[in-house]
């Protein structure tokens, strides 16, 4: 019989492995990016080792992954989320963002942000490589990254590098919607084209 501790060191095991090649990473750039040895990856991946908390939110960070998604048991095939089920949160000014994907995708991060007129957020930086896609879906949403403006009407979408800075407003007088996607740095490759201005 499996006991919880053994439960959690399988899921440890088997999520660190699947985030490790989803990432495109080799157990050596692994280690490097969390700064752990290497024999520490390979204990994780084999559910043998007894890693600190330290240890664990160094490798999560390395991963570009929140902590639970390296602890998460295996998902059930079909499962209804209600709308009250989604936390929204507030950030910047004006801005309310809630997830669009309940459970934890190992490349991936799609949220949906509603702006209320006049609304402005600075968006976190994430690890080079990483991409970021915007889409507005009502209204008109303004985007500045790295110093250039762009402007979004109703299903224009903006990809851009999300290791630079960009912030979200909402100059218009009516409030805006759209989703925010980010594919984590060494996700599988996409087929994109250049950003134009």
């Amino acid at each position: 019989m499996s006991t919880p501790i053994a439960g959690a060191s399988g899921h440890l095991a088997r999520n660190v492995a699947a985030l490790r090649h989803a990432r495109g990473l080799t157990q050596h750039d692994l280690a490097a990016a969390a700064g752990v040895p290497r024999s520490t990856v390979t204990s994780l991946e084999s559910g043998t080792g007894n890693p600190s908390l330290q240890t664990l939110l160094k490798v999560a960070q390395a991963l570009a992954a929140p902590l639970d998604e390296l602890l998460a048991a295996p998902r059930a095939a079909v499962r209804l989320w209600r709308a009250d089920e989604f936390a929204p949160r507030h950030k910047g000014r004006g801005v309310v963002v809630r997830s669009l994907v309940p459970e934890p995708v190992p490349s991936e991060q799609m949220e949906l942000m509603s702006l209320a007129p006049n609304a402005v957020m600075a968006g976190t930086p994430h690890l080079p490589a990483t991409r970021e896609y915007f889409t507005c879906l009502d209204g008109t949403v303004s985007l500045i990254v790295a110093g250039e403006f762009h402007e979004l009407g109703a299903g224009d979408t903006l990809a851009f590098p999300g290791h630079l800075p960009h912030s979200y407003l909402n100059r218009a007088g009516a409030p805006a919607r759209g989703v925010s996607l980010v594919v984590w740095a060494g996700a599988a490759a996409r087929a994109e084209d250049p950003v134009s201005a």
